[in-house]
């Protein structure tokens, strides 16, 4: 019988490696996306093979951050760590902020083998270590079951890391991320906080370029879309940890008041960014320069409202646009609706809007 470190249930600090919260390695994609990935960043490449039932995704993840989390603080408590761990699945469901109904348990099983039937041919190394050949993000796992054939449902899991994971944990290249972190449901708003966590830090501010930004995240979107979500990141100020603005084809990013990636849920509040007038530092602008809402005046800018979709109406969503990706129609739709009147039941026109968007239109 195999030795397993066995995760225990006390509340934990969610990390992640460092490796892909710089890099694309997961798929944005909310739908079975099965096209071979490739990316060049100076001397980092990354290629990425899908197995038939496609590519892992960000929301897959949740388990591999799971799993580092748990073993880095078990790690940091002075404790001996393995390679293979057990832990209870209820547990990594309601850390990870996904639902404990039976929905929630089924889809364990396909982002398990998405895990697993990855091949990830890189440069990148963990630990001073490069890996030179392919290797998936698990390298095993097993379950075991509980119920009738009815309400059957995982119990517990058994996961071997791959070597490239588990020497990133070994050498603490990890970092503490926001628990807000899993209630993002938009994919590329989680890649946008992990490249903002990893390069702004404790920093007061970090820039980047648009197109660079795009490129680390991994967005295929066509430019302009890109640019429309990170709009709806500037009205709503949703990202934990950091607030956006966007300036001279730059997003510029302040850490709120707090330490970033502790693990509490952040504020909504950040430090607005001062302005140099004539040599003089001037106090907070009441709007901070934005080109990307430069056809809107300031008047037009604070009339911009919060629109809020329950969970609900996003899955239902997804029933009236098969093949689509919801999330990325989640956005549009904000867009769309936020300098619109308020509608009886925003749920109720989301839906209306899916099908009158998606009808007629391939994915």
């Amino acid at each position: 019988m195999r030795d397993f470190f066995v995760l225990d249930t006390m509340d934990m600090v969610p990390r992640s490696d460092m490796a892909t919260m710089e890099h694309p390695i997961y798929s944005l994609s909310t739908v079975p996306e099965r096209r071979r990935l490739q990316y060049v960043n100076g001397d980092v490449k990354v290629d990425i093979i899908p197995s038939s039932i496609g590519l892992p995704t960000v929301f897959d993840k949740d388990i591999v951050i799971y799993c580092i989390s748990k073993l880095m603080q078990a790690k940091n408590e002075g404790e001996e760590i393995k390679q293979e761990v057990r832990l209870t699945t209820r547990d990594l469901l309601v850390e990870t902020n996904r639902p404990t109904n039976n929905l929630g348990y089924e889809r364990l099983l396909p982002a398990l083998n998405r895990l697993r039937g990855v091949v990830i041919n890189t440069t990148i190394a963990t630990g001073d270590t490069k890996t030179t050949q392919g290797f998936g993000l698990i390298d095993a796992f097993e379950y075991n079951r509980k119920g009738s054939m009815h309400a059957e449902r995982l119990k517990y899991l058994d996961i071997k890391l791959s070597d490239w994971i588990y020497r990133a944990i070994a050498s603490s290249e990890v970092l503490p991320i926001n628990r807000d972190y899993f209630r993002l449901r938009a994919p590329v708003d989680r890649r946008i906080y992990e490249i903002v966590r990893k390069h702004c830090g404790k920093q007061a501010s970090w820039r980047v370029g648009l197109e660079l930004l795009q490129r680390k995240v991994g967005s295929k979107q066509v430019e302009k879309h890109f640019h429309s979500h990170l709009r709806n990141l500037v009205r709503s100020n949703h990202l934990p940890d950091y607030a956006v603005t966007v300036e001279d084809g730059q997003a510029v990013f302040y850490r709120r008041s707090g330490e970033a990636g502790k693990g509490i849920p952040s504020s909504r509040r950040a430090a607005a960014p001062s302005r140099r007038i004539g040599g003089k530092t001037a106090g907070p602008s009441k709007r901070a320069h934005t080109p990307l809402l430069d056809h809107l005046g300031d008047d037009e800018v604070g009339a911009l409202r919060t629109v809020r979709i329950s969970s609900e109406a996003v899955e239902q969503g997804r029933e009236f646009a098969p093949g689509w990706d919801i999330y990325a129609l989640e956005q549009i739709y904000i867009g769309w609706a936020s300098d619109k009147d308020v509608a009886r039941s925003e749920d109720g026109r989301f839906i209306a809007w899916v099908k009158s968007y998606t009808k007629g239109r391939p994915p």
